[in-house]
């Protein structure tokens, strides 16, 4: 049997995120963000990092805020529910964050092309779009088997991807169901992946349904168990999105002296992903959970 990949969010952030790596985050768009996992890289002041993701939500904007990043490589930066995300805007305005401007198609084949292994892929999207002034990755090529004008876009290979999954068992074997939206092509394209989940369950229970894997276990490096790891996005099956969250995040994000009033009382001051769910509230965490079970058909993979 292989041996457990099983460790604490603490460990696993310290192990495989030293500072300088480039990390993809909040692959699934507005769901399944790792927040957990973002506000341990904030604990353990993390630092020149690469930011990888498609719509990361507030994800980024905290770690920005946070002093975490040097670079954004990303379609877009914000606060879905509000707009803009003011620690990213002031470290984009006072010159102290790298910003490589992206598509959601573009990062997307940036990761296929890592993933692959190539050192580009063609495209026709972007061609004729500002994108190229801030992404060196980007170039206008002639097809030569056609003569079209194309871009080509460079592969993106992070150093890590960190996923939260609905269930993993312990070797890094995991089902993931909702949108997938780049995640498959960040775990692949990474050198290292960091899986967080809802739940450990026995290796049979993932084996019993293969298409649902997300990505095979030998990729994965580390597995921590952290229910609620996506607050205050949602998990499918799980829960639903906190909106009051992410108002309440508008108003503790437009100084950087209210940023850091509310990095000390939710971050720092706060030791791990259980005790920032008291700070919560049961009540709060109820009023989010299902009330309404929209069950798949089973599948059947008998012989």
């Amino acid at each position: 049997m292989p041996q457990s990949k099983l460790m604490s969010l603490s460990e696993a952030v310290r192990r495989f995120i030293p500072d300088g790596s480039s990390v993809a985050m909040g692959t699934c768009l507005e769901a399944m963000i790792p927040f957990a996992a973002a506000h341990e890289m904030i604990r353990q002041r993390k630092r020149r990092l690469t930011l990888v993701g498609p719509i990361s939500d507030i994800c980024f904007d905290q770690l920005i805020g946070a002093g975490c990043a040097a670079r954004i490589r990303a379609a877009w930066v914000g606060n879905v529910i509000t707009g803009s995300a003011y620690n990213f805007r002031r470290a984009v305005e006072n010159g102290t964050l790298e910003v490589e401007d992206h598509s959601n198609f573009t990062i997307l084949t940036a990761l296929r092309a890592g993933a692959a292994g190539v050192p580009f892929l063609p495209v026709r999207t972007a061609l004729g779009s500002d994108l190229f002034k801030t992404n060196s990755g980007l170039k206008v090529i002639t097809c030569p088997f056609t003569g079209d004008t194309l871009a080509a876009v460079a592969a993106i290979t992070p150093d890590l991807t960190i996923v939260h999954v609905q269930r993993a068992d312990r070797y890094g074997n995991a089902h993931f169901w909702g949108n997938f939206g780049i995640t498959r092509e960040a775990c692949l394209a990474s050198d290292r992946v960091i899986l967080t989940t809802e739940t450990i369950v026995d290796t049979q229970v993932i084996t019993s349904d293969p298409n649902r894997v997300l990505t095979p276990g030998f990729r994965v490096s580390a597995v921590v168990h952290v229910p609620w790891g996506a607050y205050p996005s949602p998990v499918p099956g799980f829960y639903n999105r906190d909106h009051q969250a992410y108002l309440d995040y508008r108003n503790a994000g437009k100084s950087s002296e209210d940023f850091a009033h509310w990095c000390r009382s939710w971050v720092d001051e706060v030791s791990d992903r259980e005790a920032y769910l008291e700070r919560i509230g049961k009540d709060r965490l109820a009023q989010l959970q299902l009330k309404h079970h929209v069950l798949s058909e089973p599948a059947d993979y008998g012989y």
